[in-house]
């Protein structure tokens, strides 16, 4: 299992002098600790870039020092190194990494010209048949699963998610695992626990709800609103057939916060999973 990635993605100093912030570092940072949490193996691509213009040059877009035929010829050799590698590995890779407005390596935004555009850069577009994913997405897979977890049935419902989202390659924060499970515990663990919690949502990229249930479990609400106050992804699970409106499945204010699915299986697609869908 492996991934081709943009080389600045592990060597910033591969990108144009002075455009590399500390966000950037940080995202950079967080795909490479995926990568080894699950095993990843980190294939770099080759930089055309660096090759073509050197390492410390200034910002630029494809038009206004890429658009030459021996760039093209460039990217036709190297083009041909990657896939030979991909031959030789036997196994298709599960995605290109890329880095957004790169000429060169963006993903779903280049800048083409002096003005960024939709589309991928110039060379991962020679590598259409490839999945492609921003690094900044790729990065995002802590994932803190809130849902009711007081009986037996919920606890091992929330089992079953974390197992499936473990296996799409995000790490999973189960509430349930930090010892909220007692209904005699005292005024001391009910801090402990909350300051737990609260730490694993911010630490979080992403917030998964369960929102199963005549109303939702008020609990997952709270951990809902924190999340998108703190302008986190939300992607709600409501596998209940009930609505309480014409418009409505639950609560219009959890709802029009998060993406909402019907079905575990849809759950890795909404978080941008690398791996198929199940059948």
């Amino acid at each position: 299992m492996y991934v081709l990635i943009a080389p600045c993605i592990e060597n910033p100093a591969c990108r144009a002098r002075g455009i590399t912030t500390d966000e950037d570092l940080r995202h950079f940072s967080r795909a490479v600790e995926r990568c080894r949490h699950f095993s990843i193996d980190m294939v770099p691509l080759p930089c055309p870039e660096t090759i073509y213009i050197g390492a410390d040059r200034p910002p630029g877009s494809y038009l206004d020092r890429l658009a030459t035929p021996a760039f093209a010829a460039l990217l036709d050799r190297l083009e041909a190194e990657v896939r030979a590698v991909i031959r030789e590995r036997g196994e298709a890779p599960l995605a290109l990494v890329g880095v957004d407005s790169s000429p060169a390596c963006g993903v779903t935004a280049t800048y083409y010209s002096s003005v960024k555009q939709p589309g991928r850069g110039a060379f991962l577009a020679r590598f259409p048949d490839i999945p492609a994913i921003d690094v900044k997405e790729f990065a995002r897979y802590r994932i803190y699963l809130a849902g009711p977890l007081f009986s037996e049935a919920e606890r091992a419902y929330n089992l079953i998610l974390h197992d499936l989202l473990m296996a799409h390659l995000f790490d999973v924060y189960l509430p349930q695992e930090a010892g909220d499970t007692d209904p005699a515990r005292c005024g001391e663990e009910h801090g402990a626990i909350f300051a737990q919690n609260l730490l694993a949502l911010r630490d979080a990229d992403v917030v998964v709800a369960v929102i199963d249930g005549a109303d939702a479990d008020s609990g997952t609400s709270w951990e809902m609103g924190y999340a998108y106050a703190l302008k986190k992804k939300i992607v709600a699970l409501r596998t209940d057939f009930r609505v309480v409106g014409h418009h409505e499945r639950v609560n219009l204010m959890l709802e029009e916060s998060a993406a909402v699915v019907t079905k575990k299986e849809d759950l890795p697609r909404a978080l941008g999973s690398l791996l198929p869908a199940s059948p």
